[in-house]
């Protein structure tokens, strides 16, 4: 993710000043292929006084060097998790507002032109009252039992590996284009290899979701990272009274629009979209706009922000604290067999 962020930062027109890795060996060689005029150490790094920091490390430090960069003035884009637990996530929150400081989270998907229009039609009322979700996030990075990552162990990942991982993602998507609240959910996850290169394995690798939300609909959400086939494969489709859609972030340049008496495939074209999905496309009509595209976008977003504007759509620090909310809601369920309330931020 260093490299995705480093490459929407120069985009946005960042000066690459100083990035830090676990050692100074890999600090060095960050700085030369990343483009950073210096390297440092973590410390040194998250205790200067820097326009922004970008925090791109694992989970269990998310929470101390995110509270560290903003007592010492720096703005922050933190990957989420913003932590593994919300008693620290809404600790960063508070810390951000007393400092007057800004803060991000990586939910860039938000950032698909397609995705604005889906949010766009529902928000003008053009699909009616939400009814119905169906939605998924399907990868198969992790599919055998010799794939292992640090995100597998518990003490660097946190007690939950693919739904913070990606199942957040889901979350804020359908949350986002419906403008609408999970308020409750029931919850089963499985941990299909035991062990992961000889170690013992406490985090899942599936997780099945059923939701209400606050204005009444329901949905079901299914995630994982044992899917074979599938790299990144997040897939939502909602129905309204009048019109559903479905947006697939493998083939973002369309959305499926569909009433009773006809279906559409609509194409991006700023010409034709609402102006908020029209801004977001960075390349002419016709020629394929992706997920760094999408990254860079939020990136500019995000440094607009810290000086002073208001982007829309832009998620903050508030929506890494809900992010963290809902996993734990997940977590609870599984451990009780139950529905469970989701907390609000």
């Amino acid at each position: 993710m260093g490299r995705v962020h480093s490459r929407a930062a120069r985009s946005a027109g960042a000066v690459l000043e100083v990035v830090a890795t676990s050692g100074p060996a890999g600090s060095a060689r960050a700085a030369a292929e990343l483009g950073f005029a210096d390297s440092s150490s973590v410390d040194e790094l998250i205790d200067r006084c820097l326009d922004v920091v970008h925090v791109c490390t694992p989970n269990n430090v998310h929470a101390e060097q995110s509270l560290r960069a903003l007592d010492a003035g720096s703005a922050i884009i933190c990957e989420k998790p913003l932590a593994t637990d919300s008693t620290s996530a809404r600790a960063i929150l508070a810390r951000a507002e007393e400092s007057g400081l800004g803060g991000t989270v990586p939910f860039a998907y938000r950032y698909h032109p397609m995705v604005r229009e889906a949010r766009a039609r529902f928000r003008a009322g053009e699909a009616g009252r939400l009814l119905t979700v169906d939605a998924s996030y399907l990868q198969d990075w992790l599919l055998g039992a010799d794939d292992v990552n640090w995100r597998a162990e518990p003490e660097r990942g946190g007690p939950s590996r693919v739904f913070a991982d990606i199942g957040s993602h889901l979350v804020d998507l359908i949350e986002f284009i419906v403008d609408d609240r999970i308020v409750s959910l029931v919850a089963t996850v499985r941990t299909v290899h035991p062990h992961r290169g000889g170690t013992p394995m406490t985090t899942e690798d599936t997780v099945a979701v059923t939701v209400e939300f606050a204005g009444g609909a329901i949905g079901a959400l299914l995630v994982s990272q044992v899917a074979p086939g599938r790299k990144s494969a997040l897939t939502v489709e909602i129905a309204g009274t009048e019109a559903s859609l479905r947006f697939d972030q493998e083939q973002p340049e369309t959305l499926w629009w569909g009433r009773r008496d006809e279906s559409r495939l609509l194409i991006r074209d700023p010409e034709t979209l609402h102006a908020d999905a029209a801004r977001l496309c960075s390349v002419p009509a016709g020629h394929p706009q992706g997920y760094q595209d999408a990254f860079n976008s939020f990136i500019a977003d995000s440094y607009s922000y810290f000086a002073g504007d208001l982007p829309e759509g832009l998620p903050t620090l508030r929506d890494g604290v809900r992010a963290v909310l809902i996993t734990e809601a997940v977590l609870k369920s599984v451990s009780t067999r139950s529905w469970v309330d989701v907390d609000d931020v």
